[in-house]
C-alpha cells in the first residue's frame, strides 16, 4: 500500500513538473523594410519611407513575398503592381536597396541588422506607392511597331518559315517583359525622357530589323534617323548590369548603330 501511494505521489509531482515548464518559444527572424510611400489623394503629405518588421521565420524567401506579407496582414494601403510572381510579366519591377529589378526574383539578405529599402523604379512619375506611371514607355514601345511586318504571304498561307540562323539571332531580344528596369536605370533615359526611346524599346526596335521574316527594316530604320531616338545612348551599360533577366540591351544597341551605319 504504502508503495503504491509513493507511486502516485510520484507520478503527480511529474505532471506539475511537467505543466510548470513552458513551451519554447517559436526562433524568429525580424527584418526591417522601409518602403516607399506617397498618396494622390493626400498632396500635402510629402513622400516618405515606412517602415515594417516582418518575422522571415514566417515569410517566403523573396522580397514580394515580405510585401504580400505586410499588404495582407499589417497594412492593406500599400499599393504595388504583381502578378506571376515568376519573373516572367515584368510587373513588380521595383528599386530595392539601390538596384532595379523584379521584387519575386530578389531574395530578402538574412542579415537583420540591415533594413531593406525599397523604392519605385526611378525617374517615374509615380501613381502611388510603388506604382510608376508606365503610359510613356508603353507609348515609346507602340511608335517603333513591334509586330511582324512581312513583304508577302507565305506560299502555303500559313507561315513565314526561317532558317535556324537566322532564329537564333533573336535570342536574347526576344526574352524582353518590358519591366523598364533597364530602361529607368539609364541616366539617358532620365535626362531625355521625352524624346530618347531608352534601352528596352530601342532592344525590340532592333529585335524586329533583325528577324529576316520582317520586310520593314528600312522603314524602321529611318524612323530612328534623328539626334534623339536612338543617339542619346552613351554606352554607359548600365541597362545591362540592371536587366533582371541577363538581357544586353547594350549590346542591341550597339548593333543597331551598325545598322544606321551601314545603310
Amino acid at each position: 500500500m504504502t508503495d503504491l501511494f509513493d507511486l502516485k505521489a510520484f507520478s503527480s509531482a511529474r505532471g506539475l513538473a511537467t505543466a510548470a515548464t513552458p513551451p519554447a518559444a517559436a526562433a524568429t527572424n525580424m527584418k526591417r523594410f522601409q518602403i516607399y510611400r506617397w498618396n494622390p489623394d493626400h498632396p500635402a503629405e510629402k513622400p516618405h519611407l515606412q517602415a515594417y518588421d516582418v518575422d522571415l521565420a514566417k515569410c517566403g524567401p523573396m522580397v514580394l513575398d515580405a510585401i504580400l506579407k505586410i499588404k495582407n496582414e499589417v497594412d492593406p494601403t500599400l499599393t504595388f503592381r504583381r502578378s506571376c510572381r515568376e519573373g516572367i510579366c515584368g510587373s513588380c519591377a521595383m528599386n530595392i536597396d539601390g538596384v532595379n529589378t523584379l521584387a519575386c526574383l530578389k531574395r530578402v539578405e538574412k542579415d537583420s541588422k540591415k533594413d531593406v529599402k525599397i523604392y519605385p523604379l526611378p525617374h517615374m512619375y509615380i501613381v502611388k506607392d510603388l506604382v510608376p506611371d508606365m503610359t510613356l514607355f508603353y507609348k515609346q514601345y507602340k511608335s517603333i511597331q513591334p509586330y511582324l511586318q512581312a513583304d508577302k504571304v507565305p506560299e502555303d498561307g500559313k507561315e513565314h518559315y526561317q532558317s535556324k540562323e537566322d532564329r537564333l539571332k533573336l535570342d536574347g531580344m526576344y526574352e524582353c517583359i518590358l519591366c523598364a528596369c533597364c530602361s529607368t536605370s539609364c541616366p539617358s533615359y532620365w535626362w531625355n525622357q521625352d524624346a530618347y526611346l531608352g534601352p528596352a524599346v530601342l532592344m525590340q526596335a532592333y529585335r524586329w530589323i533583325a528577324d529576316s521574316r520582317d520586310g520593314k527594316t528600312a522603314e524602321r530604320l529611318a524612323q530612328l534617323e534623328n539626334p534623339f531616338s536612338l543617339y542619346r545612348c552613351h554606352t554607359i551599360f548600365n541597362c545591362s548590369k540592371a536587366c533582371p533577366k541577363g538581357l544586353n540591351p547594350a549590346k542591341a544597341i550597339s548593333q543597331l548603330k551598325a545598322e544606321m551605319a551601314s545603310r
